[in-house]
């Protein structure tokens, strides 16, 4: 199914060029549809536009038409994008309060290693996931975002890990639910970040069901069914350079990092590494679009704020 065309986004105009990419269609060739799926996608990466590619890359490949809205804070403004690009494609959360939203996706953000609450835009962070919780909207945590929603929401801190967690790592499936039904097991995915939540601490949690784990990189999936809140360690949503694309940019700024885990071929940045992970990638959003949708009867948040 379609993306609905962000007019002039330079991301939308990209992925018109790709083979075999979503189908990209006018705002005015919908009409009035019950399967619109409506995003808010807070963008916190620091290179906007290929988060956004990538994002949308995923959102597009669903069973429903999704008509996404980026958002960004109000207390901290990007300085890796143009006062252009986000004036011209991004909103704020008192811009877009007062409208419905199926889902709301919180990217990464290069931060890990400050405290949550030492964060510029952490008030206003608590004040968007609270807002999306009250109004029973799907939310989807990734890398940072799911530590920021995790310790926000159940206490669960981040820790420190003594090298950076940086390559493509082996996952299996502890659970099969309406998230991972359709994934492949075992499934390999990147993981970019200098701190982990701890799986035992996530056990202490009882409302949360832990889906997928990997036996290098830890705890990747977990889902609060009665909120509807699902948290990804990772980053699925990695184009297949993303993981080359840091790595230099590391080595370039003379910081310490080693070659990604089972990335490149024969570990030789040199060659061109495959995107192993794009399948299991389709199948979580797919599978995540499916939960949000406002068709989809086993929608406990929508079925809890309704009452």
């Amino acid at each position: 199914m379609p993306l609905i065309e962000i007019r002039h986004l330079p991301a939308i105009s990209e992925l018109k060029q790709e083979t075999g990419g979503p189908l990209i269609i006018p705002r005015e060739a919908i009409g009035e549809s019950s399967d619109i799926v409506r995003v808010a996608i807070l963008n916190l990466m620091p290179v906007k536009e290929r988060t956004e590619r990538q994002l949308l890359r995923r959102l597009g490949m669903s069973e429903s038409i999704v008509d996404v809205t980026f958002l960004t804070t109000e207390s901290y403004r990007a300085t890796h994008a143009s006062k252009e690009h986000m004036e011209r494609f991004y909103r704020t959360i008192s811009q877009v309060k007062n409208e419905r939203f199926d889902g709301l996706i919180i990217t990464g953000a290069p931060i890990e290693m400050m405290a949550f609450e030492e964060t510029a835009y952490w008030k206003e962070l608590c004040t968007i996931m609270d807002w999306a919780d009250a109004n029973g909207t799907g939310t989807l945590f990734i890398c940072w975002g799911a530590q920021a929603g995790l310790y926000h929401f159940y206490g669960v801190p981040k820790k420190k890990l003594p090298t950076k967690q940086f390559g493509i790592f082996r996952h299996v499936i502890l659970h099969r639910n309406e998230l991972t039904f359709s994934l492949e097991a075992p499934f390999f995915t990147p993981h970019s970040r200098h701190t982990y939540t701890d799986l035992k601490d996530v056990r202490r949690v009882p409302d949360l069901v832990i889906d997928a784990v990997s036996p290098q990189a830890g705890v990747y999936l977990m889902h609060d069914p009665a909120r509807s809140r699902v948290f990804i360690t990772g980053h699925s949503e990695y184009e297949a350079d993303t993981l080359s694309f840091e790595y230099f940019r590391d080595k370039g700024k003379g910081l310490p990092i080693d070659v990604p885990v089972n990335y490149f071929p024969d570990d030789d940045p040199s060659k061109e590494p495959p995107c192993v992970w794009r399948t299991h990638s389709e199948s979580l959003f797919k599978a995540w679009v499916q939960m949000i949708s406002p068709g989809t009867k086993a929608h406990p948040s929508k079925e809890a704020h309704s009452k």
